[in-house]
């Protein structure tokens, strides 16, 4: 069967990227073939299309984190043809052809069932960055942080991540406040459930002192780097910050004086190679948490040949919540 694709072609030093019609010949060898209806955009996707930071070693290639759809044919018994499916991570759209296709093949240790409470589309309006924000706040949980416990931060909250933090917090009853570096965010965030908007600048800074004020009960950080490092050192005494992004850069410049004088807690959250069974429950809590009306309020939609120039927005900061691809389009 022929299908559209996002072909990835490295020419030279210079990387081009082409909507291609290919067949099935084409995929790569895997156990489960997915007629795929939707797929995303994150960051890690701009990087991919930009050629940044050299995730993708093999070309030709089809980049997409994520996808979700229909299964055609499986050689796996937890699969058959007619299951709706979501795939994110394990280095599908780096080191393996992604999402960015109406056709895929994958493998099935790395498919969770879409739960009966989402759609296919929701899921990739999801996509990794709502699943890495559940697992932080399922981190934060599992920590001890509770809506009682007192405020909680989200860093870059304009992003993908920091928007389905914001929102799954505030259901949770949390009092959230979100940090942005795009003022113009603001009234947003305040309707996703922020109680409080702040501005980058005010945490985005190297902390003066080892140990600032105490502000926070907890922390969604997506940002890292001195920012990483400023909300450590505004932590209570007990607070646990779940880290999961470096976009402000991989070093933090902090002491261990939060760690052994207040007993913050630094919890490193991976969305990448957490096993399925893992992945499960917490799409299951997506469906139930997720307001419908937040989907649309989030979302903007984007066909295969809007990609490369979303992806340099994304790269950017230019994306407001999450870009979702329609691979019809």
């Amino acid at each position: 069967m022929s299908f559209r694709a996002l072909v990835l072609d490295q020419i030279d030093d210079a990387l081009n990227a082409t909507v291609q019609v290919l067949d099935d010949d084409a995929l790569p060898d895997a156990d489960v073939t997915v007629d795929v209806e939707w797929s995303s955009l994150n960051y890690k996707d701009g990087m991919v299309l930009g050629g940044v930071g050299r995730l993708v070693r093999t070309f030709p290639h089809v980049p997409g984190v994520d996808l979700a759809g229909t299964v055609v044919t499986s050689d796996s018994d937890r699969f058959a043809p007619g299951d709706r499916v979501v795939c994110t991570g394990f280095f599908v759209g780096e080191r393996w052809w992604g999402g960015y296709a109406q056709r895929a093949r994958v493998k099935s240790e790395w498919l969770v069932k879409v739960p009966d409470s989402l759609t296919t589309r929701q899921t990739m309006e999801i996509g990794t960055a709502g699943l890495t924000a559940m697992l932080c706040v399922d981190a934060l949980e599992r920590d001890g942080v509770r809506p009682d416990s007192g405020p909680v931060l989200c860093t870059g909250a304009a992003g993908g991540v920091g928007t389905y933090a914001v929102h799954l917090l505030a259901k949770l009853g949390y009092e959230v406040t979100a940090s942005t570096g795009r003022p113009e965010t603001e009234s947003y965030l305040r309707e996703i459930g922020a109680a409080q908007v702040i501005g980058r600048d005010e945490i985005g800074a190297p902390p003066e002192k080892p140990l600032l004020s105490e502000r926070w009960a907890g922390c969604v950080d997506a940002v890292g780097g001195a920012t990483l490092a400023h909300v450590c050192a505004e932590m209570r005494y007990g607070g646990s910050v779940a880290a999961c992004g470096n976009t402000a850069g991989n070093d933090v410049p902090t002491s261990v004086l939060p760690f052994i004088l207040r007993s913050v807690r630094l919890l490193g959250v991976d969305s990448v190679s957490v096993p399925a069974e893992r992945r499960a429950p917490q799409w299951q809590r997506l469906g139930e948490l997720c307001d419908p009306a937040f989907f649309g309020a989030a979302t903007t939609v984007a066909g295969l040949d809007d990609l490369p120039a979303a992806g340099a927005q994304i790269l950017a900061g230019q994306v407001r919540g999450r870009v979702l691809v329609d691979t019809a389009r």
